[in-house]
């Protein structure tokens, strides 16, 4: 039976074992957006993990919607994101980068010249962006116009290539949690009236456009897609038809031969259960010619869960985010059933050191106790944010 800690290859990556680290918006970049010499340590910290997805980096300046996240649009970015693959990549690790643009979950002082956002609609959003003032309620966007779609289509290209450039072994396309791509893909969002609205077969034409650009850049075997069909984050409420949305725009995406797709299970950090759906049946559309791509599962998942999913072929890999955060060794806590360390909810977005790269790894005496061969201890499952 296949295990959590056994190696997997899907495309062109190789990965250690089959604990993912989920993408977690950290806001410790630096000025111009560029990623720091602090990133780089948290990352290092963390490559024991199968496969690391890097926090979302915006791919243009009006991508932006929290403050002090990195960008991967230019040079100086590309160079801070190069150090960061390097030490993941002395340690060991593998490294993918989301490409991020937030669509209408921004605010007119993080866009170049104080501008509105953009989205498929001109609905604002009830939903917060993260400022120089804090939390505060994302602004009115404008609707894109069809001329400049192209140009979206193209940053995201340029940002594939990019990430390429800085050494990371592929992308991640973020679809997921109410953001740009999920903008045009949800009838709950997109109100548009032009080939980009209306029919499922026009809300997914952006998507597709991007994936497929990406594809051509930089190869199938190093592109994946993040996916979250029914959460509500992010004011994204759910499309009429979920099922058949995402059931046909992964079959639109087929012939392409992605990687991996890493789904959302229910609400992004919260209840799985929230909606109905069949992720079965969504992954069943999830081909690479005549073999599947890794299947990356996310939200909630215990230990024990993440092993019973990996036992039953029912997932490839399991995505673990916030317990990453404070459990910078979470692959040997997860093989040794060892407690772990709790996250400071204080620290998660933005500041310095402390709640970033100060958490201990698991005492070495208490490792050698949970060893095999040490002292018998009861079991011990836990929950997981997203």
């Amino acid at each position: 039976m296949t295990t959590l800690f056994d190696p997997i290859r899907f495309g062109h990556i190789d990965c250690g074992n089959r604990i993912v680290m989920a993408p977690l918006t950290r806001n410790r970049a630096g000025p111009g957006q560029v990623p720091t010499s602090l990133m780089t340590t948290y990352y290092e910290q963390r490559a024991s993990a199968g496969l690391i997805v890097t926090e979302a980096a915006q791919i243009s300046p009006a991508g932006q919607g929290y403050l002090d996240t990195p960008g991967i649009y230019n040079a100086e970015q590309v160079s801070g994101w190069s150090r960061i693959a390097d030490g993941v990549h002395v340690k060991g690790g593998k490294l993918v980068m989301q490409l991020w643009h937030v669509g209408r979950i921004s605010h007119t002082s993080l866009q170049p010249d104080g501008q509105q956002p953009v989205s498929s609609t001109a609905r604002r959003a009830n939903a917060k962006a993260f400022t120089s003032n804090g939390f505060e309620d994302v602004s009115v966007p404008r609707a894109l116009r069809l001329d400049e779609l192209p140009g979206i289509v193209d940053a995201y290209r340029k940002a594939a290539r990019r990430a390429m450039q800085s050494g990371c072994d592929g992308v991640e396309v973020h679809g997921a949690n109410g953001y740009l791509l999920e903008q045009f893909l949800r009838d709950s969002i997109n109100d548009r009236t032009d080939d980009y609205g209306g029919s499922r077969e026009n809300r997914v034409r952006l998507p597709v456009e991007v994936i497929t650009a990406i594809v051509d850049e930089i190869g199938p075997g190093r592109t994946g897609l993040r996916l979250s069909p029914v959460t509500p984050v992010n004011d994204a409420g759910q499309d009429s038809d979920a099922q058949g949305l995402f059931n046909h725009f992964l079959e639109q995406l087929s012939v392409l031969k992605l990687a991996f797709i890493h789904i959302i299970e229910g609400a992004t950090g919260g209840a799985r259960d929230i909606a109905p759906f069949d992720y079965a049946s969504l992954r069943s559309r999830f081909k690479r010619g005549n073999e599947r791509g890794a299947w990356i599962v996310n939200n909630g998942y215990t230990r024990t869960m993440a092993i019973d999913v990996i036992g039953s072929g029912a997932a490839d890999m399991v995505a673990f985010g916030r317990p990453f955060i404070s459990n910078p060794d979470l692959v040997n806590r997860l093989r040794l059933n060892a407690p772990l360390s709790a996250v400071n909810i204080e620290t998660l977005y933005g500041g310095g050191a402390a709640g970033y790269t100060d958490y201990p790894p698991l005492d070495s005496a208490i490792a050698r106790r949970l060893e095999p061969g040490g002292q018998p201890r009861t079991d011990f499952d836990f929950r997981y944010g997203a």
